[in-house]
């Protein structure tokens, strides 16, 4: 998995870091990131089994329309692939939440991430590519997912999860 998978086991969960490999300009790396995506959701699915699992990342997809600023123009740009965006729903489907949609399901112009052209973060053209995922189990102990959007310094922002376990 390149090392970009991080799991740590806690008594009650598992705490998965990950940052999702990039389908490259062109889709090049396409084949590659799809077949990652279905080892990584094949990990997840196997921890779930055992206990919990909260994922947190850069995901590289904005899975629905409403998670990036501009849909149309990026239909097949990597990260909005339509490809890509159905193994976030296979994901999804494997039992798992986004904690972001769960809470916000119709909030648009929420972004995690901006391009470093064209003056794109403070006009919020963006995408919301970075993710908590929880068990379908942990669902309703979700208490707020947080996008921190003011907090600068890198083209992406953090995130944050409250869990009541």
């Amino acid at each position: 998995m390149e090392g970009r998978v991080l799991t740590v086991e806690y008594d009650r969960f598992y705490l998965v870091n990950v940052y999702a490999p990039n389908a490259q300009r062109g889709l090049t790396r396409l084949d590659y990131r799809l077949a990652w995506q279905d080892d990584f959701c094949s990990h997840l699915k196997s921890l779930d089994r055992k206990k919990p699992v909260v994922v947190c990342g850069d995901m590289n997809v904005a899975h629905q329309e409403i998670d990036i600023k501009n849909p149309k123009s990026n239909e097949n740009n990597a990260g909005f692939s339509p490809q890509e965006r159905a193994k976030m729903t296979e994901l999804l489907a494997a039992g798992f939440v986004d904690s972001y949609r769960y809470l916000n399901p119709d909030k648009a112009g929420a972004y995690t991430w901006w391009s470093y052209m064209f003056n794109a973060r403070a006009k919020n053209i963006g995408w919301r590519i970075d993710y908590f995922l929880v068990s379908e189990r942990l669902k309703d102990k979700i208490q707020d997912a947080l996008i921190y959007s003011e907090v600068t310094g890198s083209d992406h922002c953090p995130i944050g999860l409250e869990l009541a376990i």
